[in-house]
């Protein structure tokens, strides 16, 4: 995990990004990383950084399909608004760390397919 920080900070340094989005990407980046290593036997774990003219986008992807509480309901797409919190009470103690990724993007959101499961945060 720290690997990851390490190189979203990098990245972001070399785009120019401002430093409070780039301390708030390296908290995001470590607690996907840190879920996907948790939740998931896969040994390989990816994490990729999207950059837009409207911000950043971590994506983390695992070949695991533990169930992660998403941010919507079961059959969107996936992305939750700005402000939208996943319910605390069905977060496993462990899982606490999606809130901190709910308050620190924009949006996030999930996808579970049949190669592994994707969780992405635009910051």
């Amino acid at each position: 995990m720290p690997e990851s920080r390490r190189r979203v900070q990098e990245a972001m340094r070399d785009w120019g990004e401002p430093g409070d989005r780039i301390e708030a990407a390296a908290l995001v980046v470590t607690e996907l990383v840190a879920n996907a290593v948790q939740h998931t036997n896969s040994r390989r774990i990816r994490c990729r950084l999207l950059r837009s003219h409207s911000g950043v986008r971590i994506c983390v992807w695992n070949r695991g399909r533990a169930r992660i509480p998403s941010p919507s309901p079961p059959g969107d797409l996936a992305m939750a608004p700005c402000g939208e919190s996943p319910d605390p009470e069905t977060l496993l103690e462990d899982g606490r760390g999606l809130l901190l990724v709910d308050a620190l993007a924009a949006r996030w959101g999930t996808s579970t397919g049949v190669a592994g499961r994707l969780v992405w945060a635009d910051i």
